[in-house]
């Protein structure tokens, strides 16, 4: 909501307090102020001037040699607008103006010719170009003949105004009009205001004489009223109701459709004029339309309306999609002479359905569906009526044709000061209620401490207690409420062991250099069982659909996160992106029913999907592309880091690569899989060797021991050996680790595969491993002694678990 502090103050003295002040003591009563924004820029010097004479340059084509009077002297001035005239009344800067962008007229000589001045353009003045009138839109600007000479031109097109942009939420509808905003800022700085009676001299013709209206269905429309205006003048409207319309983000069009706007804004009531003449009947007929029926709206498309628009008709063809848009055919027009002036009462669900449906959001329709107030309904026509009576010369004819099944009762809330202290944690004496409820001009009755409050129709958003409990509280001020800390021994906004954990997986994965994905939980039926890790496989009996999916491609639960993530993978490596490392930490959804009935079982699990180049030093040429083992790395890193120790498996898994896939184990139990992406599924998604990991992040927290551990550097030197031995081919490398450190316990702190060959000199069949064993005692030093026997263990445990040679 766009508020003119310049209108604001023909309603309620606010000229004690600065814009910022009154924005600040808006906020502080619960209406949050968006913005404070000046019209224009700061102008001085420029007038209303009257064109005495105005002649061709005598030297210069495009130029025009102009008398101007300004009120206390005539100026001359040179003036290149194409639609300068003599009799015009324009806006003048003076010699010793300044213009926006601190521009200072002076006198000057233009083509030979003294010029005292500069007749200025709106946009010259700071104008917005959507604000300027098509007719001025190229040249200078033309105020009306009443203009008065001399007079301050700023002021005369409100360019001296500051606008406060109101952040209303849906339940304060009542602020979305003039008097609406009144209301609340004099409740705020405990001022006066009363809404002001309208003043009508109607004819003595009768409205109803000459229009029926019919209501067909009163629960969609319990108020329809039509009011009549004849002998209408269409025209321009005055100057201040366009800037005021301007101000408020309207464009102004003539004088019978900007003050049906002027009086949207002022009173919050949406009002409709029709053509009386094109209407082409004297029965106004509301009833929802005809499946396939067409209306032509203002904006000139044609719009297919179904049984659920409600539509106002002249008994025959709809003229109107109520609360919405009129209809293109009786619009009015420069020849309109009478005119049908709608103000109605639209059920909000009603209306909204019909703007969502149609596409059409206006200001209207807004108001409508968060609500009117019902008792200003026909007042808002009655004060149209007064404006086109005053501005556009009309004869309103008497009483109004209505159809009026409207509620207009007050509702009762009772509230106890007791109460709203407990509430509060507040001291509010029964005198401070009082007075609170005198500055919202809500009526009540008090006995004791408690009160019984009727709410005015303007504000529907109070119902409840806790409605008139924040009433208190914010009239009261926010700030005068009382600190206070929450009693217990907890800690307030502490994170549970579940999510420190998440956040560490999190952090771990950045710091390892994979960047973080957010994919869909949606996705088709097909993928929803693809990638599944075999614990997820066994417990799953089928992917849950949804009853009712916005499509195909997200019609399914996942029960897996790297279906989705390797089609971002996809995406993104066809748009020249071939580098990249992706991880998710999210949930998949299982359900252990075929026919799923209830809701399903959350699982986090922490995923990641890596293709390309891994590491590049192009100095020293060197470059890693990702394979297994880097991924097998980035998993290996966060066992040590939630010090969950992982044991690797063969294993071969569907779309998975055959003999690049390894299950991975925690305590002998499977937590998730590693591995490359089958090349038959990499094809189809133009990808190169792209290799994954998912592992089950709600069973590895299971095991998480929040147990510190500590151990002391080592004082004492250590001792390494290098042993090679010739195995099978298809015996494991992690098993042979397992033996020896199993035999070599306690002295073998740490055993590592560094080389692996396969080929000539070895027997058919054998390959040759070599281990890095790393010998160690904490608290003294080793003896060649102690390492040769540990050494002979290790030796003889491998030969007879595994056959193995020393080579």
């Amino acid at each position: 909501m766009l508020v003119s502090l310049n209108w604001l103050q023909e309603y309620i003295d606010v000229s004690a307090y600065k814009p910022e002040e009154l924005a600040e003591i808006i906020t502080k009563t619960g209406i949050e102020v968006e913005s404070v924004e000046p019209v224009a820029e700061d102008v001085t010097g420029v007038v209303v001037g009257c064109v005495v004479s105005c002649e061709q340059h005598p030297n210069a084509d495009k130029l025009s040699l102009c008398q101007v009077d300004v009120g206390t002297e005539t100026l001359q001035i040179v003036c290149g607008a194409p639609n300068i005239a003599e009799g015009q009344k324009v806006a003048v800067a003076t010699p010793g103006a300044i213009l926006p962008g601190n521009f200072k007229i002076k006198k000057t000589k233009l083509r030979g010719e003294v010029s005292n001045g500069m007749i200025c353009s709106l946009q010259e003045l700071g104008v917005d170009e959507k604000d300027v009138p098509a007719e001025f839109s190229e040249g200078i600007y033309v105020f009306p003949e009443d203009a008065e000479t001399g007079v301050n031109a700023i002021s005369l097109l409100n360019l001296d105004d500051i606008i406060i942009e109101l952040g209303l939420t849906p339940n304060r509808s009542d602020a979305m009009s003039m008097a609406g905003v009144a209301y609340e800022v004099a409740a705020a700085i405990d001022g006066q205001y009363q809404l002001a009676d309208e003043k009508v001299t109607p004819v003595e013709d009768k409205t109803e004489d000459h229009l029926s209206v019919q209501v067909e269905d009163p629960e969609a429309n319990p108020y329809y009223g039509a009011f009549l205006i004849k002998d209408v003048q269409v025209g321009p409207s005055p100057l201040w109701m366009q800037n005021r319309l301007t101000a408020s983000g309207v464009r102004p069009i003539n004088n019978v459709v900007d003050i049906t706007n002027y009086v949207l804004l002022e009173y919050g009531q949406p009002l409709h004029a029709f053509d009386y003449n094109r209407f082409e009947s004297n029965e106004i007929v509301t009833r929802f339309a005809k499946d396939g029926e067409i209306i032509k709206t203002l904006d000139d498309q044609e719009r297919r309306l179904s049984s659920n628009h409600l539509v106002i008709t002249n008994g025959e063809e709809p003229h109107a999609i109520a609360g919405v848009m009129g209809g293109a055919k009786s619009e009015v027009q420069e020849d309109t002479s009478a005119i049908i002036l709608e103000a109605a009462y639209f059920a909000p669900s009603v209306v909204r359905e019909s703007s969502k449906d149609h596409g059409l959001r206006s200001e209207s329709s807004s108001r409508f569906e968060k609500g009117v107030d019902p008792n200003r309904v026909e007042r808002a026509g009655k004060r149209a009526c007064e404006l086109l009576e005053k501005y556009a010369n009309g004869k309103v004819l008497s009483g109004v044709a209505s159809f009026d099944q409207l509620d207009r009762s007050e509702k009762q809330v009772t509230i106890q000061t007791s109460r709203i202290n407990d509430r509060l944690g507040t001291e509010i004496s029964n005198e401070e209620i009082q007075d609170i409820l005198r500055r919202l001009q809500f009526s009540y009755e008090q006995e004791g401490e408690e009160f019984k409050v009727t709410i005015p129709t303007r504000r529907g958003d109070v119902v409840l207690f806790e409605d008139m409990l924040e009433e208190v509280a914010r009239i009261y001020g926010y700030d005068r409420l009382p600190f206070t800390l929450p009693e217990g021994s907890s800690q307030a906004g502490g994170l549970s062991l579940y999510q420190q954990l998440k956040r560490k997986t999190k952090a771990y994965f950045e710091g390892a250099g994979l960047n973080e994905t957010i994919t869909y939980s949606l996705t088709h039926e097909s993928k929803a069982t693809m990638l599944m890790s075999p614990e997820i496989e066994q417990e799953a009996k089928a992917p849950v659909g949804l009853a009712m999916p916005m499509s195909e491609d997200h019609s399914h639960l996942r029960l897996s996160i790297l279906p989705e993530m390797l089609e971002s993978l996809s995406y993104n490596v066809a748009r020249k992106q071939h580098d990249i490392a992706y991880y998710e930490v999210g949930t998949v959804f299982v359900s252990e029913e075929e026919q799923v009935t209830t809701q399903p079982k959350e699982v986090l699990r922490a995923a990641g999907a890596l293709t390309g180049t891994w590491h590049t030093n192009p100095w020293q040429q060197e470059k890693k592309d990702v394979d297994f083992f880097v991924v097998k790395g980035i998993v290996e890193g966060l066992s040590e880091h939630l010090n969950i120790p992982f044991t690797y498996e063969k294993a071969k898994l569907s779309h998975m690569h055959p003999g690049r896939t390894a299950v991975v184990k925690a305590e002998g139990e499977i937590v998730g899989f590693i591995g490359q992406v089958h090349p038959k599924l990499q094809k189809e998604l133009g990808l190169k060797e792209t290799y994954v990991f998912d592992l089950n992040a709600e069973k590895l927290f299971t095991k998480y021991s929040k147990e510190e551990a500590f151990q002391t550097i080592p004082r004492y030197p250590s001792v390494s050996r290098d042993i090679a031995l010739v195995v099978a081919r298809e015996e494991a490398a992690g098993d042979i680790v397992s033996t020896i450190s199993e035999a070599g316990a306690p002295l073998v702190k740490n055993v590592q595969v560094f080389d692996v060959y396969q080929g000539e000199n070895l027997p058919e069949g054998k390959k040759s491993l070599a281990f890095n064993l790393l010998y160690l005692d904490p608290n003294r030093t080793l003896k060649d002694k102690e390492v040769e026997e540990a050494h002979d263990n290790i030796l003889s445990a491998v030969q007879e678990n595994h056959n193995a040679e020393v080579r």
